[in-house]
């Protein structure tokens, strides 16, 4: 990425938020268990990020990523990111994605099924409804026991990432 002589807005992204911008931006979140998503299109210079902290709400009907708390739940916040992008009359296929977390720092019980672990669960959703709408993954860092930083330029979807040891993601 090269240096650029104007200052832009940096944005720490909580759990359970989401950033949608077509301004220049950086947006920091850390991630352990979590799952963050980015999405850019390069036509408008469009980019957004969410940080989700659980896989799916609890709701009988299929969540269409209008609920009050949605943002915090991977499936509601992919499904918001989506629909703004339509609303802003981009199609699947000119939206690159990149997702990132799931890790499985938090120490499972021993006998529990380390394949069900919460960032397990974060990941598979992500992946599960990315895939169901057809957009492209070109790029991704998931699972293992180490948390991330994460770095995204909204405004070229540029992601730079750095992984955590397990003391520093608990912090």
């Amino acid at each position: 990425m090269s240096m650029q002589t104007t200052k832009m807005p940096i944005h720490f992204l909580k759990p359970g938020e989401l950033y949608v911008g077509d301004q220049p931006a950086l947006v920091t979140t850390l991630l352990g268990s979590c799952v963050a998503v980015t999405m850019f299109n390069a036509r408008l210079r469009v980019g957004a990020i969410c940080h989700g902290l659980l896989p799916a709400c609890r709701n009988d009907h299929v969540c269409e990523g209008d609920c009050a708390d949605g943002l915090k739940y991977v499936e509601c916040a992919i499904r918001r990111m989506l629909e703004i992008y339509h609303k802003r009359g981009i199609v699947r296929g000119e939206i690159d994605v990149k997702i990132f977390g799931g890790s499985d720092i938090l120490i499972v019980q021993e006998g529990e099924r380390k394949n069900r672990t919460v960032g397990r669960q974060n990941l598979e959703m992500a992946l599960q409804i990315l895939e169901g709408e057809g957009v492209r993954i070109i790029a991704s860092d998931l699972g293992g026991l180490h948390g991330r930083k994460i770095l995204f330029y909204s405004h070229t979807g540029e992601v730079l990432l750095k992984r955590l040891h397990r003391s520093q993601a608990l912090q």
